[in-house]
């Protein structure tokens, strides 16, 4: 298992550089993609373009949260539900379950093991109607064509910029697609910078997002195949969404991240203050996903390239843009 993310870092590093020639080694990840178009005759109907939006390891854990249509709106009224079940895998995975209650559809976001999946499933007598993929990395499409033997119906969703790169891809999205999970409009932005084909689902009536490897909390990914400039205007797209929107990243990082956040921001007490929490939480076992977008703009020092004391201690003043500010956040990551 890779336990931290430089280590994973260098793992992935050396397997996208290799990834051409690795089929025997991930035979999953190195089948040729089944394209069948944008959309199969089941899912052409939930499928169609949009404008883009203005504006522990443990147990698996559920949630269900309500929103109002109106994007800053506050997370109550009916709306429109969704249940978000976390399931942990590898090391510091989270997969996440989502089920529309009033249709019963059932999504899965970036299966990367079988066994953990269906086990949850079957615990609650779920059957998988879709497959979201933010991108082609090993750990978020492991479990794609198993998944696919498992429940033939399911449709794999993902990435269009990097569709020869996602297992099994039928249905293929972009920024301004929208795709359906029941009554549920989840709406796609392309987010490239930690992959050249990555992308981001929103799901606005339910105020949930799931960036990948895009943003996590307290940090962002790195930067495999993108530029910082190209990130930073990934990140962009995100942080115009409402505060109330719930983060639901791919990973466990964030007692990591909040170390290193520290060196960059040491004078923000909403960062001191989340710090704590989020060590305490550790400790115990439990874990720091989901965050909330307004938590990510406040503390999140990938997020704050504007703020004068992270540019103070980036060495940057204010003429710098935003994104080279970023650029020296992430660079400073790098070597943590």
């Amino acid at each position: 298992m890779i336990r931290s993310e430089s280590c994973r870092a260098r793992y992935l590093s050396s397997f996208c550089l290799a990834a051409t020639t690795a089929a025997s080694a991930f035979p999953a990840l190195c089948t040729t993609a089944a394209i069948r178009g944008s959309a199969t005759s089941n899912s052409r109907a939930a499928f169609r373009s949009c404008a883009p939006p203005r504006c522990t390891r443990g147990t698996s854990t559920s949630t269900r949260t309500h929103a109002s249509t109106a994007d800053c709106g506050p997370m109550t009224g009916d709306c429109g539900a969704l249940e978000v079940v976390r399931v942990p895998c590898l090391s510091d995975n989270y997969v996440w379950l989502l089920r529309e209650p009033t249709s019963g559809r059932t999504a899965v976001v970036d299966p990367a093991e079988l066994h953990p999946v269906v086990s949850e499933l079957e615990r609650r007598g779920w059957v998988l109607d879709a497959i979201l993929n933010t991108h082609h990395h090993w750990d978020h499409v492991g479990a794609n064509l198993d998944l696919k033997r498992r429940f033939p119906s399911c449709d794999i969703v993902g990435p269009r910029a990097d569709k020869d790169r996602i297992p099994g891809i039928e249905v293929q999205v972009g920024e301004g697609d929208s795709w359906h999970l029941g009554s549920l409009e989840v709406r796609v932005f392309d987010t490239p910078g930690h992959t050249r084909g990555h992308i981001t689902y929103w799901v606005p009536q339910a105020g949930a997002l799931f960036p990948g490897d895009t943003l996590f909390a307290l940090g962002c990914g790195r930067l495999f195949e993108g530029s910082p400039r190209q990130m930073w205007s990934s990140l962009s797209k995100l942080l115009a969404l409402p505060d109330h929107t719930r983060v639901y990243c791919a990973h466990e990082y964030t007692a990591a991240n909040a170390r290193f956040a520290m060196t960059v921001d040491p004078d923000n007490p909403q960062l001191a203050d989340r710090k704590m929490r989020v060590d305490a939480a550790r400790a115990k076992g439990e874990a720091t996903v989901p965050s909330t977008l307004g938590e990510e703009k406040a503390t999140n020092p990938f997020l704050r390239p504007g703020a004068p004391s992270v540019r103070k201690n980036m060495g940057l003043g204010p003429a710098a843009e935003d994104w080279e500010v970023f650029a020296a956040v992430r660079a400073a990551k790098d070597r943590f």
